[in-house]
């Protein structure tokens, strides 16, 4: 498979890390707050390590599997791999749905975000290590893009290469409204607090069907090297 098409296949799966509601929402929260900058950077470091740390760790692991069949036969280690991660993805998606809040119903939000006006560089770090690593999401986001990319046939270059497009558009919600606090600050401050309202209110729902299309177009692959 060439580099094109690996990037091709990976760029569906950085939305459902992107498009994470609750991370921007935290993003918002610090870019409110009085230490903006320095809250905002820190964040924007420990997300970038988090996500670029677990990509990484899998993409070594999906290389060690048995190279994809050249003979045209069925790829069965690949396929129970794709399986499985469709599997956990739906599961995932369902698990959102039901946590949505009902119509009319305020969404209940981390305890933690009440604190964010206090935090600094280095717990802002913290929390984007949190948020990055341990979440089944991500996981299995990064899980996902390693299969694609470690199953390619790719020199070492060319999955430097895609491995770090993965990174860098997985973090681009947080890379560029941070960036942008450092040259428009002021003016941002109203278009972010409205968008942090509506992100709170449809947390659940943008992640569930985001992981459900992600998790249907795993099934397909699945089904496909077989």
């Amino acid at each position: 498979m060439m580099l094109g098409q690996v990037i091709g296949e990976i760029l569906p799966l950085t939305l459902a890390i992107a498009i994470s509601p609750l991370t921007i929402v935290a993003v918002i929260l610090m870019l409110l707050s009085p230490n903006a900058r320095s809250t905002g950077a820190g964040f924007l470091v420990g997300w970038s390590i988090g996500v670029a740390g677990t990509v990484t760790v899998f993409v070594l692991i999906a290389g060690a599997l048995p190279p994809p069949s050249t003979t045209g036969g069925p790829d069965v280690v690949r396929a129970v791999v794709q399986f499985v991660i469709a599997a956990l993805l739906l599961l995932l998606a369902a698990k959102q749905w039901r946590t949505r809040p009902a119509p009319g119903e305020d969404p209940v939000l981390p305890t933690w975000m009440s604190a964010i006006d206090s935090f600094t560089f280095v717990r802002s770090l913290g929390l984007g290590l949190v948020l990055s690593v341990p979440r089944p999401k991500n996981l299995l986001m990064a899980a996902s893009a390693a299969e694609i990319i470690g199953g390619a046939g790719l020199t070492a270059a060319s999955t430097v290469i895609a491995t770090a497009v993965f990174v860098l558009c997985s973090i681009s919600t947080v890379l560029v409204p941070v960036a942008a606090t450092f040259f428009a600050a002021d003016r941002l401050r109203a278009p972010l607090a409205a968008f942090h309202g509506w992100l709170a209110r449809e947390n659940a729902v943008i992640t569930s069907l985001l992981l459900l299309v992600i998790g249907v177009l795993m099934l397909g692959k699945a089904i496909g090297s077989l």
